[in-house]
């Protein structure tokens, strides 16, 4: 097509279609759509200890609850951001609220209807953990749904503002639950936040707008048309013809599976913690519920949050593969301490070494994939975010059974998984920053 005839089927499109929004409302939507998703991740951890007393369950039962929002959540991330690719983020986004919806609900019709939730509706609860924990995967949703109106120039500050924004709800939601318990009750407190989801998922409905491309799709444009007119708009990105090819590509690389463990660290870990922390105040230190939110919530997922931030940054001067041994190397000595001593001082430090590290790693990894997986990134972003994730699912469970095998001081010796996991974590960044030197001094030409 000639640029005379661009212009022609351009100015024809105008006159014929109607295109709406901006790219920023598309980021402000976007990230709106991950904020009251993704703070499902806190949906059970700062009442764990109410459900624990409740119906009388062990520490093994109890992170399996705590934990199953993200089993869901990262699963469905590769799915639903593959949908994207098909239709825009826009339906893929409601899709999840609506069954998260669905999960607060039944929910909070359990805890208003029955006086005394006991271990008999254990597996009732579990499955609405499950169901309200699909608004986790809303973050491979709205990367894409964000990429597609920016210019490569902006991607990641755009990127940044999102992930940085969004990662701050289950913190928020952590340090707000437990207040929100002792004014309204469990029962009220949920409503509250079932009111809250249901009114965010209505506003995300009403204002989102997808990028230029799709909103063409959708109105009859066939493709090569729809991009051009795109083009002339200043959409740069566009969907892969085989979003299942790029996560087969990707899985046939060994590399992406080393990015998917520090993932699996730092990011599962991340999510692991937040769930898992107030319960660790409560039952280890004996600290009230309003204290387990605010060290739950404040000292590790907002820091964690912000140090995610500015990990960014940070890992542009050092280098992904440096910064990812920085960022584990201090998970590492955080949970020595949390292993080591049992004074308040000291596991509080312990605590906040966590959050700092697994910040920096979190930021470190992604800034590796386009670097080792360049030739699927799409399918290696796929891979790493969703099985990685699955951490969040994973560890609470296996925090439980140390508390049900060494009592009040399993949740002590249960920071030994994260000093496993964190030295295997450091080794493999260190193979990755090796294999770097390699590349380049394969790559340096003979002096």
């Amino acid at each position: 097509m000639s640029d005379r005839q661009a212009i022609d089927k351009t100015d024809n499109v105008k006159e014929t279609y109607h295109l709406s929004g901006s790219p920023r409302a598309g980021l402000a939507m976007g990230t709106w759509g991950f904020f009251i998703g993704f703070a499902a991740v806190a949906l059970y951890g700062p009442a764990g200890h109410n459900f624990q007393t409740s119906m009388g369950i062990s520490g093994f039962l109890l992170g399996l609850l705590v934990a199953a929002p993200q089993l869901t959540g990262s699963l469905l991330r590769i799915p639903f951001g593959a949908w994207v690719d098909k239709g825009g983020g826009r339906l893929p986004m409601i899709t999840l609220m609506i069954v998260s919806i669905i999960g607060m609900w039944g929910l909070v019709y359990i805890l208003f209807t029955v006086p005394h939730v006991t271990f008999r509706l254990y597996p009732v609860v579990l499955l609405f953990g499950f169901m309200s924990g699909c608004g986790v995967a809303s973050f491979s949703v709205g990367i894409p749904q964000v990429s597609y109106w920016f210019p490569r120039r902006l991607q990641g500050t755009a990127l940044g503002i999102y992930g940085g924004v969004g990662n701050l709800a289950p913190g928020i939601f952590t340090l707000l639950l437990p207040f929100a318990i002792g004014a309204f009750g469990l029962a009220g407190s949920y409503l509250a936040w079932l009111t809250f989801l249901s009114a965010g998922t209505i506003i995300y409905a009403v204002f989102t707008r997808d990028a230029w491309f799709f909103q063409l799709r959708h109105q009859g444009l066939v493709e090569a048309d729809a991009r051009t007119i795109a083009a002339t708009r200043g959409q740069e990105l566009f969907p892969t013809q085989s979003v299942w090819g790029a996560l087969l590509t990707a899985a046939e690389e060994p590399r992406t599976w080393g990015l998917v463990f520090l993932y699996f660290v730092s990011f599962g870990g991340f999510l692991a913690l937040t769930t898992w922390f107030p319960t660790y105040w409560i039952n280890l230190h004996h600290v009230g519920l309003k204290e387990a939110g605010l060290l739950g919530g404040l000292g590790f997922s907002i820091v964690a949050a912000l140090a995610r931030i500015a990990g960014g940054a940070l890992s542009e001067r050092t280098g992904g593969e440096a910064f990812a041994v920085i960022g584990f190397a201090i998970v590492l000595a955080g949970a020595l301490v949390l292993t080591s001593f049992l004074g308040f001082t000291l596991d509080l430090m312990g605590e906040l070494a966590i959050a700092i590290g697994m910040g920096f790693g979190n930021a470190a990894v992604f800034k590796l994939v386009p670097k080792y997986v360049p030739h699927a990134v799409g399918g290696a972003s796929g891979w790493v975010g969703g099985l990685g994730a699955l951490g969040g699912f994973v560890l609470p469970p296996i925090l439980g059974l140390f508390a049900d095998a060494l009592g009040a001081r399993g949740y002590e010796g249960g920071f030994t998984a994260y000093v496993v996991l964190s030295a295997a974590a450091i080794a493999l960044a260190v193979g990755f920053a090796r294999l770097d030197r390699r590349v380049q001094t394969v790559s340096s030409p003979a002096r």
